[in-house]
């Protein structure tokens, strides 16, 4: 059998394993909630998926990447799209998100609801806040 590090299969893969967060393995080693992935018929790999918590912070690691900079840094405007994107991706159903989001952008969690309450009673197209 071809290395599956090697095979274009696990190629593929590996950039969504590694933005999700989780991590390559044989699937001789898989454990019960791991996701066993298979080839013509023939289990070829295993990925472990990080837990939420890791998960929240693997996002906000690339968020950092994606930017350039320390979350905390970012102008005003900048944290609001990373807590819309952060809300996107489902960062507020996690434990603690709130926190964890709000120190990493270096405000307060009310700051981070105001963020979130703000997109939501925002009118869509018109009236006087359509400009913001």
């Amino acid at each position: 059998m071809t290395e599956p590090r090697d095979h274009p299969f696990v190629t593929a893969v590996k950039p969504l394993v590694d933005a999700m967060g989780g991590e390559l393995m044989d699937p001789a080693l898989a454990q019960p909630d791991d996701v066993v992935l298979a080839w013509e018929g023939q289990d070829l790999l295993a990925v472990r998926l990080p837990q939420l918590s890791d998960s929240l912070d693997h996002i906000l690691a690339a968020l950092e990447r994606r930017y350039g900079v320390p979350l905390a840094q970012l102008d005003r405007k900048s944290k609001q799209d990373v807590v819309r994107i952060l809300e996107a991706r489902g960062a507020f159903s996690v434990r603690h998100g709130v926190e964890t989001v709000a120190g990493a952008l270096g405000v307060s969690r009310f700051t981070v609801y105001n963020y979130l309450n703000r997109d939501s009673s925002a009118p869509k197209g018109t009236g006087k806040n359509s400009q913001e």
